[in-house]
């Protein structure tokens, strides 16, 4: 299968899924959600890969959302929002519960979608220069479809502070409370993706896709319809907020959002 804004490699056992919209820091439109989606769904069919790590093109692993496709998302209507929206949500489910294990080789910025992509990975390991952010809020938005795989990392303690404040997360601060397994220089990123790659070759894949099963049952956070529909619908509802629509109008012109004008007029 061909893609636009994929590359699929296979080394060996290992399929390396790569980003590849690097001029637009790997952000998702639906063409990439789409592609993603369909690359998950082929993985999982293959008894011939036993690892998967995703990666991104460039100087990002990804930035999240494009903007203008988010802008153009939460004018449609209720109903196309919300299709849009569960696109994403379902992507990210395919990816969470691939029956290979997983890592995410995060390197730049992973923003919003990037940071659930990474979340979603069964392991993280992030260059030293990468730096992690559930943004929405500042845009007027929610991390609706990526909360569960974000909360399930971070715990529901340290999405509070970071959902609500949109700071962004170094690589050591990720490692710390618990989204980045591992940290390594830029030139040694590779390498230590490769050792847990022969880490995980020693493992049984029928044991290993047992495990993971295992861990979302035990931690009670195995995905249900019922929630990716949920999780849709809040970011579909949220999308068509006027705040939304202000706060994306004011980050593509460059400009400061209107709640953040109030709050400095009134200091």
């Amino acid at each position: 299968m061909s893609y636009q804004f994929l590359q699929l490699e296979q080394q060996g056992q290992v399929a390396y899924v790569w980003l590849n919209r690097p001029e637009l820091h790997n952000a998702f439109n639906t063409t990439v959600i789409e592609e993603l989606h369909a690359c998950f769904k082929q993985i999982n069919t293959r008894d011939d890969i036993r690892v998967v790590v995703l990666a991104g093109r460039g100087k990002s692993f990804s930035a999240g959302a494009d903007l203008n496709w988010m802008k153009q998302a939460g004018q449609a209507s209720s109903a196309e929002n919300e299709a849009d929206a569960l696109k994403l949500a379902q992507m990210l489910d395919a990816l969470a519960t691939l029956r290979q294990p997983t890592i995410a080789r995060v390197h730049g910025i992973a923003f919003g979608g990037g940071m659930g992509l990474a979340s979603a990975c069964d392991i993280c390991i992030a260059s030293t220069d990468a730096k992690f952010a559930t943004s929405e809020v500042r845009l007027g938005l929610a991390p609706s479809t990526i909360s569960p795989y974000v909360i399930r990392a971070i715990g529901a303690r340290q999405a509070s502070r970071y959902f609500l404040t949109a700071e962004r997360i170094s690589a050591r601060d990720a490692k710390q409370i618990g989204l980045a397994h591992e940290v390594a220089d830029a030139e040694d990123l590779d390498r230590k993706v490769q050792e847990i790659i022969n880490a995980l070759l020693l493992g049984g894949p029928q044991a290993q896709a047992a495990s993971k099963q295992l861990i979302q049952m035990v931690s009670n956070q195995t995905m249900s319809n019922d929630l990716l529909q949920q999780t849709a619908h809040h970011i579909a509802q949220v999308r068509q907020g006027s705040e939304a629509k202000e706060g994306l109008s004011a980050f593509l012109n460059k400009q400061q959002p209107a709640w953040v004008s109030n709050s400095n007029n009134n200091n």
